[in-house]
Parts: C-alpha cells; structure tokens; sequence
C-alpha cells in the first residue's frame, strides 16, 4: 500500500531545496512520505545529474568580489550560456559562496561548494563549474567589477581605498600582463626579439636606424604590457601608473584579475 503524500509534505520540501514540485514529489513518494530521506534521495540525483553534465562546456558565467575585515575574494563561477548567468538561482549561488569565502575561507568554501552546486545544476539544467578563487588581504584594499564578466582586485602599500580602486578599474580596461619590467622573463625578450626583428628585417633603411627601429618597437611593446609604465586611463598629461602611485606615496602589493 503506497503511502499518500500531501501537498503540505511537498511544499516543505520545495521551501527547504527550490527544486521543482514533481521533482520532491517522486523523492517523497520514494522515500515513503520521511522528509530526511527525501532529501538524500534528492542530493543524490543532484549529484548524479551534474556529474552526467560535467563534460559540457561553460562559456558563460559571472564574477563577484567581496570585501571586509582588510581582506578581499574574488569568486568566479561559470555556467553554458548568459541566459542562466542572469538567472536568480545562479546569482543568488554565487553570493552565497562569495559571502562563505569571505567568512570561512576559499579553501573551506571549496570544499562545501559541490553540494550547492550540484543543486543548482538540478534545477537549470546546466552544467555550472566553480572557477578560479582568489583571496588578498591588506590594509589598503580597492576592487572593480565590470558587468560582473571582469574582476580586479588590488591591495597597496600606502595611499587609500579610492586609489586601489581607480587602479583596479585601470587593469580591468587595459589587461597589463605584468606589473613592471622587472617580472618580464628573459624567454619572453627574446621572443619578442625574434619577431620584431623580422618585421625590421625587409625595411630599406640602414643597420643603425633598424637598431634603433627595433628597440622601439620593444620598448613600445613591454610599456603597454606593463602597468606601472601604463598611462593611467583617468589621469591628466600623460601620467603613467607607476607616477600615480609614486605622487601618493603608494606601491602594488598585489593585484589580482579574473575575466570571463
């Protein structure tokens, strides 16, 4: 004799996961109307669902940052297409792992993060991946968000808030690969060396004027890589970032970038 679920019982148990109402019905109906069990039967099929969704690609997803207590995290979480980037379920999952990482930890907010996933999965029907998490601490902290596709975050030693962040919304414009010349690696010179050279080599101009050609276009090239020698998108004459910082008595102590 099957047991008779209620309304009462299936609305519980929709409150308590938001997975749809036919959905809570079967695991009830399975679980013979015990609430407990329905809720492993349902974590089960979550995790079966995603893990049947895992090989899809995501190309989509969203970026958020939290700050408080001189720390900062930067979490990033993908999904296949915009239409559920937007959607209320999966905005409202990143927040939450946002808010674990800022409280708890990236590493202890990873470790909790597939259960919550997995159930956000059941109900868009998307495959949704954890992506890169960041944390930085400091006591000078600036972030910028664009369109939550682009996060920045960037911790200084000396100047203030407002200056982290105008800096922030620099490197989420202009993408510096490195922070200054000194991280430039010696394989990547000589790269650049290379191809430089034969763009130098078919030009009708003699040897000392190609010199000179060619150690412009690399130094032309590394400037524009590197933030601190980057003219600064919201500055007056010229001003690179690095003079920025300098007039305000500041330095990088780190920056991190994640883009979707």
């Amino acid at each position: 004799m099957s047991i008779q679920i209620t309304t009462e019982q299936v609305k519980e148990l929709r409150d308590a996961t938001g997975i749809s109402v036919m959905q809570c019905k079967r695991a009830l109906e399975e679980a013979e109307g015990d609430m407990k069990k329905a809720l492993a039967i349902l974590k089960k099929t979550s995790s079966d669902i995603a893990q049947k969704k895992m090989t899809r690609e995501v190309k989509d997803g969203r970026v958020s940052i939290k700050t408080g207590n001189k720390k900062a995290v930067l979490v990033s979480l993908h999904c296949e297409t915009d239409f559920v980037a937007k959607n209320k379920d999966f905005t409202t999952l990143l927040e939450k792992l946002s808010e674990k990482a800022l409280a708890e930890g990236a590493e202890k907010m990873k470790t909790e993060s597939k259960d919550m996933i997995d159930t956000i999965i059941q109900k868009t029907g998307e495959n949704i991946q954890l992506g890169d998490v960041y944390e930085v601490s400091g006591d000078v902290l600036g972030s910028y968000l664009h369109n939550n596709k682009i996060g920045v975050i960037v911790s200084l030693e000396g100047g203030n808030a407002e200056l982290a962040k105008d800096i922030a919304m620099h490197i989420a414009a202009m993408k510096p690969e490195y922070i200054s010349q000194a991280e430039i690696g010696e394989d990547v010179k000589k790269t650049m060396q290379e191809i430089f050279e034969k763009e130098v080599a078919s030009i009708d101009k003699p040897a000392e004027i190609k010199k000179k050609m060619l150690d412009g276009k690399i130094a032309t090239y590394f400037k524009e890589k590197t933030l601190l020698d980057q003219i600064f998108i919201k500055g007056e004459n010229n001003e690179t970032v690095g003079k920025l910082l300098e007039n305000a008595k500041a330095k990088i102590k780190e920056v991190k970038r994640y883009s979707i």
